[in-house]
């Protein structure tokens, strides 16, 4: 499980160099002007097309990518988030014994490069377009015994509005920041608090973006949880709320891996360890409570 752990991180990450920053757990992009200048569309596709691309890309694998759709919400505020799950051999994908990989994007709708990375990844995948220096039968091999979980879009409400222009908007559909939304430390105001860019919503998982997430990680529960933002040259692990990591071996080894990830592909220029040292949120501190 060791190999497989470290190799997929560097399946993730070599050849996305066209992409400026990956952001483990959290990195959150600092801009808070509004901006009406519209996007570029030979960079980005808008929220609504990048799913519809991704659902393309899954109905040409059958036999290794599946796609749903799962819903939550009341009548006065709805949402939907797409998943790909991929596995090799799909008798197995609930096999136990296989290594559980969850892979988030776009929970910050202004963050717009995070779900481009999302169709590259399910694109090498799909084994449509590689990594340079990538072998093909290798990245097959490596991901024999694996399951993966991607979420490309956590936050298409939000997106719509980044897409009509709004480009500063990080929030969901009624304002809320889905990274405050979760239960741990939720409601606390940092000295920095900005209620226009942080507000955590009436009560714990009140969104239901939330809630879909939770449910997929508890029904998963997936070995990693990777959560890709851009803005901050960041590798981060838990705690998101305070400026410590946890105790024992497996925090040991999360933050061995970052320190060798920082020095392959950040030039050991990346801020390394627990997300609250440099920013904050409720997100990844969750993760170890589920």
């Amino acid at each position: 499980m060791a190999a497989s752990f470290h190799l997929f991180f560097i399946i993730f990450l070599s050849g996305f160099a066209a992409f400026p920053i990956f952001s483990f757990v959290y990195a959150n992009a600092n801009t808070t002007q509004h901006s009406w200048t519209p996007i570029n569309h030979h960079l980005y596709h808008s929220g609504e097309g990048l799913i519809e691309k991704i659902k393309s890309l899954v109905h040409r694998h059958p036999d290794k990518l599946t796609v749903e759709t799962i819903q939550a919400g009341t009548k006065d505020y709805k949402a939907d988030i797409t998943v790909v799950t991929y596995s090799q051999n799909w008798e197995q994908s609930g096999d136990k014994s296989k290594l559980r990989i969850l892979l988030s994007f776009g929970q910050h709708t202004r963050e717009l490069i995070s779900s481009e990375l999302a169709l590259r990844i399910l694109s090498a995948l799909g084994e449509e377009q590689f990594p340079p220096e990538m072998d093909a039968a290798s990245l097959h091999d490596t991901l024999e015994n694996v399951v993966i979980k991607i979420v490309p879009m956590e936050n298409l409400n939000g997106r719509k509005i980044v897409d009509a222009g709004e480009l500063c908007e990080r929030r969901n559909g009624r304002g809320v920041d889905l990274n405050r939304n979760w239960a741990v430390n939720w409601g606390k105001k940092e000295k920095d608090y900005d209620p226009a860019e942080e507000y955590p919503g009436t009560a714990p998982f009140s969104e239901p973006e939330t809630q879909i997430m939770r449910e997929i990680a508890v029904s998963f529960n997936p070995h990693i949880w990777v959560s890709v933002h851009s803005g901050t040259n960041g590798l981060f692990m838990p705690y998101d709320h305070k400026k410590s990591t946890p105790d024992g071996l497996p925090s040991q080894r999360m933050r061995e891996l970052l320190d060798e990830l920082n020095v392959l592909y950040c030039s050991n220029r990346c801020l390394v360890g627990s997300g609250g040292t440099a920013v904050s949120g409720t997100w990844a501190s969750y993760r170890l409570h589920v």
